[in-house]
This record gives structure tokens, C-alpha cells and sequence, in this order.
């Protein structure tokens, strides 16, 4: 799939994409995190197992429902590098040890439940496919990664997130992923087949969860909040709606625009693409407000 040229060059040839003003003119930017396909051959040598299982790791093709949004001029941060190579949607240092030939005595890890089932910054395990990799990196490696791919994506979020606040008097990231399709919640009820996340109101304002979620809704989705997906690292650590700055997570069921075999895009992609379109032109024609909720009060 062809994909927009990105209009602004980046902090590294290898970390992200942006398409879009770099300075928004509009409160919104996006974020996808997860959609990355550039697959070396150094990282496909190092694996264990065939590439087909490192691209189950991706969100398939959730980029392109993005890409109308790039044609009306909004701000949009894709990244390149695949997840196995790294989660930008993990802490810098939520690694696992056993990842690190010679992870030196005095650094600071960070322990998940995320990374004890394998996915943490660097992804080790999948069910079906115990270990990704033929054995762990050296120490220089991971640094090399964190310094050249995950610090400078979160840069460009915040320096963005912070111009948009400082243009508009607010902003929002909204953090596009995409899911396996979920099991219905109870017998007789259908499943959700969107997610929002906002960790539990802690990273952006309730009326902006309610209006997304009444968008989607409205065009017949399926929408669940904070549950089973509440929003990870990205909008924890961007997400400062007492600040002036919201973070939403929007997990989208990739039934919904692949094909039946989840692998390349399919017949729905341009519904999907109509509904993320409309969802993001009402967030960002919501006006900031003295009366802003947030659930955590």
C-alpha cells in the first residue's frame, strides 16, 4: 500500500514518520506507534522464528486509517521500526534482563505485567512462539535503540503536544492501535469491537472519552472503555489533563478493516477510515472549557 510522503524531516532516519504541520495548527496530533514494518536484516537474523511471527506483533495496517486525516492537514507521528525491534508504548526501561548479555549491574529496570508475559520494551515472547529470538542483545544495543528510536518519538510528541496547548490553549494525543477481535463479555452480549483508553480518566478529561465514544457509537460500533486496554505507556506518560494536555488510546478491532485472515487491508478499511476521521474532527472541534471533568476528581 502506497503511503503519503511525510512533509518534515525527522530527529532520525529510522525512528518516525511525520506527516502534517510540525508546529499543529489544530489541537490534535496522532500517534501510531505500532503499525512500524521496516524489518532489517540484521533484526530478521537475530529471530528464532519467520517473519510472519514477528509481524503478529504489528498493528496490521492501522497507519492507513490515519490517512485521511493526513489529506485534511492534521498532525500525524507514524513510526518506522517495527515493534520487535522495539514498543514505543513501553517505558524505556521496562526491560526484560534476560533480554541483555551483560546488562550492567547498576541499571534501573522497570518490572510490568506486560513484560512478564513478554512484551515489554523489547518483546521476547508470543504464545506459540516462546522465544523471538536466537539470544539476548548486548547491553550497547538496547542503548542504541532507546537512543535513536524511543526517546526521539516521544520528543516529537511532546514538543508537538506542547505547541498545540501553547496555539490552542490545550491539546490531545490520540493513540491509534489496532486488536485481535475480543470474546463477547457474557453470554448474549455482543463484543466490543473499539476500546478507549484513558487510564481510568487519568489522562485526559471524561468529556472527551464520553465524545469519542458517542462518535463511534453512532456509526454502529461497539465501544468499551478502559477495558480490556486502558491506555500504556503513551498517554501515561504524555496524558497531563491538568495541564492542559489529553491522551486518548483508541484500540480498533482489525476485523473490522482487514481481511479475513487479519493480514492485508480489506473491504472495510474505508468505513474505518470515515469513522476515525469523524471521530477526530469532533475531538478537535471541542473548544477547551473551565469545566472540563476528570474522572479522577
Amino acid at each position: 500500500m502506497d503511503q503519503p510522503a511525510p512533509c518534515f524531516p525527522t530527529f532520525s532516519e529510522t525512528a518516525f514518520d511525520l506527516y502534517g504541520p510540525a508546529l499543529p495548527d489544530r489541537p490534535i496530533i496522532l500517534s501510531v506507534p505500532h503499525a512500524g514494518r521496516a524489518y532489517d536484516a540484521d533484526l530478521l537474523s537475530a529471530a528464532r522464528v519467520q517473519p510472519e511471527i514477528l509481524r503478529r506483533l504489528e498493528d496490521r495496517w492501522v497507519d492507513l486509517l490515519a490517512h485521511p486525516l493526513i489529506a485534511r492537514g492534521f498532525s500525524v507521528v507514524i513510526a518506522r521500526a517495527p515493534r520487535a525491534l522495539i514498543d514505543l508504548n513501553r517505558h524505556e526501561r521496562e526491560i526484560d534482563p534476560g533480554m541483555i548479555a551483560d546488562l550492567p549491574r547498576d541499571a534501573t529496570l522497570q518490572s510490568s505485567a506486560k513484560l512478564r508475559g513478554g512484551l515489554g520494551l523489547f518483546p521476547r515472547r508470543l504464545p506459540g512462539a516462546h522465544e523471538l529470538w536466537r539470544g539476548p542483545m548486548r547491553w550497547a544495543e538496547a542503548r542504541r535503540r532507546i537512543e535513536t528510536l524511543h526517546r526521539p518519538y516521544h520528543a516529537m510528541l511532546a514538543d508537538m503536544l506542547a505547541a498545540a496547548r501553547q496555539a490552542h490553549g490545550h491539546a490531545i494525543l490520540i493513540d491509534v492501535h489496532s486488536m485481535p477481535p475480543l470474546a463477547p463479555p457474557a453470554a448474549g452480549q455482543p463484543a466490543p469491537n473499539m476500546v478507549l483508553g484513558d487510564r481510568f480518566g487519568r489522562s485526559a478529561s471524561t468529556r472527551l472519552m464520553t465524545l469519542a465514544a458517542d462518535v463511534a457509537t453512532g456509526h454502529g460500533l461497539i465501544v468499551a472503555q478502559n477495558h480490556p486496554y486502558a491506555g500504556d505507556h503513551m498517554v501515561d506518560r504524555h496524558g497531563r489533563p491538568e495541564q492542559g494536555i489529553h491522551a486518548l488510546q483508541v484500540e480498533i478491532d482489525r476485523a473490522l478493516y482487514l481481511d479475513v485472515t487479519l493480514d492485508r487491508p480489506g473491504p472495510g478499511i474505508a468505513r474505518m477510515q470515515a469513522v476515525v476521521t469523524r471521530m477526530v474532527e469532533a475531538l478537535a472541534a471541542e473548544l477547551p472549557r473551565s469545566d472540563y471533568a476528570l474522572a479522577a476528581e
